[in-house]
């Protein structure tokens, strides 16, 4: 039987996730999100300013929107950390994928990655967003009420063990295998 993690396991792992690459890091498992609940891998995305990730959701239904209606820009893109999908997603056959737009191993913490930066992948660039990643109540149901506190603890929000949320300054394609920099 498939355990989830315990939070002794969890805060015990911390210093393999937050020794992950500064910059680098390779882009794994693209996913496209047409609807809810819905997961496509696929070997390439378009990103595009103007419609996020076009025929997916964050169009037509995002979480999170500005005082106007539209789609928040700052919630176009998801990055999960590599490390940290490891140590949650242990039964990948009974358990969906996060729905992340995609995962890299990559130290995603706001002393590497903060508020603003520029990262360059394939053809597009993405900036950081403001907006905090803290997980959603289906965080806590797929992977366990111990690593929803986790990465929702207030000392942890500077590490960002959820990922980082991005906008995307400049179109483009991305790909598995594409590498992530940092452009500082």
């Amino acid at each position: 039987m498939i355990t989830q993690p315990t939070l002794e396991e969890l805060r015990a792992a911390e210093p393999m996730v937050l020794a992950a690459p500064k910059d680098g890091g390779t882009v794994e498992m693209l996913c496209f999100r047409p609807a809810f609940n819905k997961r496509d891998f696929v070997e390439s995305l378009t990103l595009t300013k103007a419609h996020g990730v076009p025929g997916e959701r964050w169009e037509k239904a995002p979480w999170l929107r500005l005082a106007d209606g539209r789609p928040h820009p700052g919630i176009q893109v998801s990055i999960l950390p590599r490390r940290v999908l490891d140590l949650v997603w242990r039964d990948r056959a009974n358990t969906p994928h996060p729905g992340d737009t995609f995962i890299c191993d990559l130290d995603m913490t706001e002393a590497n990655l903060p508020e603003g930066q520029l990262l360059q992948i394939g053809e597009a660039v993405l900036r950081v967003s403001d907006v905090f990643n803290d997980g959603c109540v289906k965080w806590k149901a797929r992977y366990g009420k111990p690593a929803y506190d986790w990465v929702r603890a207030p000392e942890n929000r500077p590490l960002r063990l959820r990922g980082v949320l991005c906008s995307i300054e400049s179109d483009g394609i991305i790909r598995n295998g594409d590498r992530l920099t940092v452009l500082r």
